[in-house]
């Protein structure tokens, strides 16, 4: 593998481990909370993370990806708190399919980063560039993870 896609995955996992930490002592009832002013709660900003990465992935390879079943109603995207049902995942598989989730996508396209595929709507043709995509995305929620548990003084 090329040593920038090494970097690329050595980012993946940094990053995903920001994410994982920031929410670690995290309850159940705490990530449930949707505070004024947010459309929408830890939780879901978890399970969206997890989701939106393969989406990704499939769009651009057109392979189908390890998305459980329910996660697209209750996690795609214009969903929402009021989508989930007693069967969301908690707050615990979340974190435990987002710790395994960099490990699965390397072992899956660790070899074919630069594999050409048709372009996404958004022009990009690689997994490299699908990652730096959803790397950057992972930033924005892991900010909105920030802001929700500032504005319910959480630790």
């Amino acid at each position: 593998m090329e040593r920038r896609n090494e970097v690329l995955f050595e980012q993946l996992s940094a990053y995903r481990s920001e994410l994982i930490g920031a929410v670690a002592d995290l309850s159940d009832d705490e990530g449930e909370k949707v505070p004024a002013g947010f459309n929408n709660n830890i939780r879901w900003n978890l399970g969206h993370l997890y989701t939106d990465q393969f989406l990704w992935l499939q769009a651009l390879t057109r392979e189908q990806q390890p998305i459980p079943p329910g996660y697209m109603k209750w996690f795609g995207y214009g969903t929402g708190p009021a989508d989930f049902s007693e069967q969301t995942p908690s707050i615990a598989e979340l974190k435990t399919r987002l710790t395994q989730q960099p490990l699965v996508i390397r072992q899956t396209y660790g070899e074919r980063m630069e594999e050409e595929f048709p372009p996404t709507e958004m022009g990009m043709y690689t997994v490299s560039q699908v990652l730096i995509r959803t790397i950057y995305h992972e930033g924005l929620h892991l900010g909105a993870i920030l802001a929700i548990k500032r504005n319910l003084r959480l630790r």
